[in-house]
């Protein structure tokens, strides 16, 4: 399908055009005068319903797990605190100034010589304020997790500011806009020529920039206490129920359905959380204005429609869905929502745990023709961990968790460059997984810049939950971090080097109880998941893919141990077994090379009696290095500028044990699994008598089936009896 182009090329075209130049703009004399309310109270004129002091929404009824706030899970050392400690460093350092001058230009307002970001957060871009948004976010969730006065001091001039531009825009806009509610980066306009199906890129995604901003501004409010925020946020919901509230759906879903320009991110989801906070219905019913009924109702019937569609254009619209069974129990929002995930997460989703290509849905299970450099925007696969997360309240599947971790630890956690850096965020677009590509970084300006602001300031946010009784505390990632539940005097400290392998041990530093303690069993540990509480080796049956259940009363000081060995592994792609990704673990291993072709690898013929790759691929010296055909095989978070190689080509061609060659094609069956692909996914096997048994009967298999002449199955039996494989 021939798509217009992706707004990555256009900023690559326009890079450097615009945001060198401050903004100029006159200030009017009424517009100086404009209200500078403190963040403590809402701007003059807030509506009544709106709270004066902060508080989070209610937990739906609907959700079985609830997640703790930021400020109750910190991190421990790790990579991970690492990443997000260069995170925070950009957060405290990024002049406020710039984040609003893009606003203050468009309200008539001072703009202090500060120039804008860049990117697309220009004078002039068409999506500029979309990263004021996820400033907004970003500040908001450093803050919930560090408690900085510095950074509360910013965010309340952040909000105080944007208070100060919706005020004037709706006293002294030019253009006036229709509603007091209005706030933007830009005029209205964009808005009115999308009722009229104007398309990209003469205007953007109007919607989307709104999201960002209402988002951020929920965000300082709910993680940060800032009253004001929720009262600007209130006015700009009522602002979109007057202008969609009355269009006819009809001219709604058309908007929605047009490329880039009817993107409108979470608009749904916010509005939904807003009314949590408002209680008012015209927020709901404004969240309601935003169902993409095509491909709703696609996803309701379990209709695949996804190929062609623009990947995070759609992502976020079913985290909203969600959000709206919480508010309206329609079962078709959550059918939809879980239908979509299963159309991602597993046909669609390249082993680092992202999506797309060139920002688009290709077609399902197509993996291996579709690797090249730009595969898996990082934005996509921020709001997939969203959708997953949202989904696993409703209902917690361990396979949300499982997905989870995937992207959180392979993507995202690859996706901030390992480098400080205080004037831009260092993050990820797209990133390839074609051969020998490298990762750019920087995209200040951005949408993956923004989300990626906030990816590395919210690693805690899915490391624990509880169940909706307060009776259980699902473990859920393996992250070093201290859990306080102050409502139970209870503090629970992880010690692990995750994602390095180690035993995990659970401590209970602060109080106790009788508590349900869920302990995921990841779906790749199967090399053994054992667990001990205070040096007891427990008898749980541990299932991978499910959650192993301790219920004790618990005292202080009691110490639960997690193993769960490392083994290598290969994955297949779904459309080409023969292209593969290899990981350790949960840990997905790149080959750093500049070749642009994939290599090629063979690993059966170094294989023992344990049919174990680490027979083939052997550790090179440093934690979780390993070297296979000359090449270094690198975990994929550590974020440099060497190129690599995420997938390779796997060939076997003939059935070898050991040094004993049969000379006999290691043909493939009709899944494309060969021969020895089949057989050695029986190992280990216990002695060489066990191995010969289990290639005599699998080569009888072969030739009833046709693959083996009598000759072929007779030469490959005997090369297993001559082949002297050790345990």
């Amino acid at each position: 399908m021939s798509q217009p182009p992706t707004r990555r090329h256009l900023l690559r075209l326009a890079a450097g055009t615009a945001a060198a130049a401050p903004l100029l703009h006159a200030t009017p004399a009424a517009a100086r005068t404009a209200s500078t309310a403190s963040t403590a109270t809402p701007l003059a004129g807030t509506p009544a319903h709106v709270p004066s002091t902060a508080a989070p929404a209610a937990v739906p009824a609907t959700w079985a797990v609830h997640p703790f706030p930021l400020d109750q899970v910190t991190l421990g050392d790790s990579v991970f605190r690492r990443k997000r400690d260069l995170m925070l460093d950009y957060a405290r350092a990024y002049p406020a100034d710039r984040i609003l001058a893009v606003f203050r230009a468009n309200a008539g307002l001072d703009t202090r010589g500060a120039r804008p970001p860049g990117g697309w957060e220009t004078a002039d871009g068409n999506l500029r304020g979309h990263y004021g948004g996820h400033f907004l976010t970003l500040v908001s969730q450093a803050y919930a997790d560090t408690r900085e006065a510095a950074l509360k001091t910013k965010l309340d001039q952040l909000v105080a500011a944007l208070g100060e531009c919706q005020q004037a825009l709706a006293e002294h806009g030019s253009p006036k806009p229709s509603h007091p509610g209005y706030l933007a980066a830009y005029p209205e306009t964009q808005f009115i020529l999308l009722e009229s199906y104007t398309t990209y890129p003469t205007i953007w995604a109007p919607y989307y920039t709104c999201h960002k901003i209402m988002r951020g501004l929920l965000d300082a409010h709910t993680l940060a206490g800032n009253a004001q925020a929720l009262a600007i946020a209130s006015k700009m919901g009522d602002w979109v129920h007057s202008r969609l509230g009355r269009l006819p759906k009809a001219q709604l879903e058309r908007m929605w359905s047009i490329y880039i320009a009817g993107e409108y991110g979470g608009m749904n989801e916010v509005l939904a959380d807003l009314h949590a906070l408002t209680g008012r219905a015209e927020h709901l019913a404004a969240a309601r204005c935003f169902d993409n009924t095509a491909l709703l109702d696609a996803c309701a019937g379990d209709r695949d429609i996804l190929e062609g569609r623009h990947a995070n254009q759609h992502i976020p619209q079913f985290t909203g869905y969600a959000r709206l069974f919480d508010h309206t129990g329609d079962e078709k929002y959550t059918t939809a929502a879980r239908n979509f995930w299963h159309m991602v997460a597993g046909p669609r989703t390249y082993s680092l745990g992202g999506t797309g290509q060139g920002e688009m849905f290709r077609a399902r299970n197509a993996i291996a023709a579709t690797l090249g450099d730009d595969n898996a925007e990082t934005c996509a696969t921020y709001n997939m961990l969203k959708l997953s997360r949202q989904l696993f309240f409703l209902e917690p599947d361990p396979a949300y968790m499982d997905h989870y971790e995937r992207g959180l630890t392979n993507h995202i956690l690859a996706s901030r460059r390992d480098a400080a850096s205080t004037v831009g965020p260092e993050v990820t677009y797209f990133v390839g997984m074609g051969p020998g590509v490298v990762r750019e970084y920087d995209n200040t300006g951005t949408c993956c810049g923004g989300t990626g602001m906030e990816n590395h300031t919210k690693y805690q946010d899915s490391v624990y939950f509880r169940s909706a009784d307060g009776n259980a505390v699902y473990v859920n990632l393996y992250l070093a971090s201290t859990l306080r539940l102050p409502e139970r005097g209870l503090v629970i400290e992880q010690a692990s080097t995750y994602p390095a392998e180690g035993v995990r041990t659970l401590t209970f530093r602060e109080g106790g109880g009788t508590l349900d303690l869920k302990l995921r069993v990841p779906s790749w540990a199967t090399a053994g998941f054992t667990v001990a509480v205070n040096g007891v080796r427990q008898q749980a049956q541990a299932v991978p893919g499910s959650y192993l259940t301790l219920s004790r009363n618990w005292r202080r000081g009691d110490r639960v141990t997690v193993s769960a060995p490392y083994r290598l592994r290969v994955e297949r792609a779904l459309d080409d077994p023969t292209v593969q990704s290899l990981f350790h673990g949960p840990v997905l291993l790149v080959a750093r090379s500049r070749e642009t072709a994939f290599r090629q690898f063979s690993f059966y013929r170094d294989f023992t009696l344990r049919g174990d790759l680490a027979d083939a691929v052997r550790p090179e010296g440093r934690p979780q290095h390993f070297t296979t055909h000359g090449l270094t095989l690198a975990p994929f978070h550590i974020a440099d500028d060497a190129a690599y190689h995420a997938y390779f080509r796997r060939t076997e061609p003939v059935v070898v044990f050991g040094t004993t060659d049969s000379g006999v094609a290691n043909r493939a069956r009709g899944d494309g699994l060969t021969f020895l692909d089949v057989l050695w996914a029986q190992a280990p096997f216990v002695t060489s008598a066990r191995f010969v048994d289990a290639v005599r009967v699998l080569a009888d298999v072969w030739l009833s089936e046709g693959l083996f002449t009598r000759s072929e199955r007779d030469r490959v039996v005997a090369a297993a009896g001559a082949a002297n494989l050790r345990r």
